[in-house]
């Protein structure tokens, strides 16, 4: 039925249609898809988008549905609003753990759908456009290619509540920005704003606030004309590779580039550059 439904929004000619349109019951997040790429917006504005329990299940759901759409060729994550992105985890909830076993499969589980939306096989864009705080840092730091409105703010400051990031944060921030930088903002739960992330690494591109979701847009779409699987393998052999030493990095490469080089799409890709055409890619 999703499928008939999509089917004659295109004959329409129109680029989008919500979540509400395919049947799909999300109170804590919405998912729009575009043409070729689709946006999902964390929607608890009136508490900053902070992640609970039941915003964390919907994300998994929403992959599950960006996962079975074979169209959908990148992915847009944003905050509703304009104050933040996500300025943390639902500590009410929080508090009302008990146990060490208990935070422990709490961290577990925020992890797990973390990587697993790092590992997508698409590219997937952070639109950070405020606060990016605790649990909404770790999941920005999930994403491919991150954009910072010039209002953003990110940080760490668990260690203000008692504890420590659980949902990946000690481990990807250490990974992109230097061990000593990861301690210093984990230890002291100091901010940084979009410029000093963009500094030191974290951040792709700074824009003024108004063009956030723009750009977002267009880089999105820039992303879905590339083809499909010469992008899982890039993916794969940068995360895959860069955890590892250089001497098995490149084998993983020559390995990917091989097995990129038997698809259509590349023989797509090399005519369309003789012919002096644009390619259309089909991921095959």
């Amino acid at each position: 039925m999703a499928d008939t439904m999509l089917h004659r929004i295109k004959q329409k000619g129109l680029q989008h249609f919500q979540t509400e349109g395919i049947g799909l019951d999300f109170t804590q997040i919405t998912l729009e898809m575009e043409d070729g790429w689709a946006l999902l917006t964390i929607n608890r504005p009136k508490v900053l988008n902070a992640l609970n329990q039941e915003t964390l299940q919907e994300l998994e759901r929403a992959l599950d549905e960006v996962e079975r759409r074979k169209e959908i060729r990148a992915l847009v994550i944003t905050g509703a609003g304009e104050k933040a992105f996500v300025a943390g985890a639902d500590i009410t909830e929080l508090r009302r753990i008990e146990t060490a076993g208990e935070a422990e499969r709490q961290a577990t589980l925020g992890q797990t759908l973390f990587t697993r939306l790092e590992e997508l096989p698409i590219p997937v864009v952070m639109a950070v456009n405020g606060y990016a705080l605790g649990g909404g840092f770790e999941l920005a730091l999930s994403g491919d290619i991150l954009l910072a409105s010039d209002q953003a703010q990110f940080g760490l400051p668990e260690i203000n509540l008692g504890v420590l990031p659980g949902y990946g944060g000690t481990q990807r921030l250490a990974r992109l920005a230097g061990k000593n930088t990861a301690k210093y903002f984990a230890l002291t739960g100091d901010r940084m704003d979009a410029e000093t992330a963009y500094h030191l690494g974290i951040v792709q591109r700074v824009v003024p606030a108004a063009n956030l979701k723009e750009e977002a847009k267009s880089l999105a779409a820039k992303l879905a004309r590339k083809a499909p699987i010469a992008i899982r393998y890039i993916k794969q052999v940068i995360n895959q590779g860069s955890e590892t030493d250089l001497k098995t990095g490149l084998r993983l490469e020559a390995s990917s580039f091989g097995v990129v080089f038997d698809s259509q799409d590349r023989v797509e890709g090399m005519d369309a550059f003789l012919e002096k055409r644009k390619p259309s890619f089909r991921g095959e």
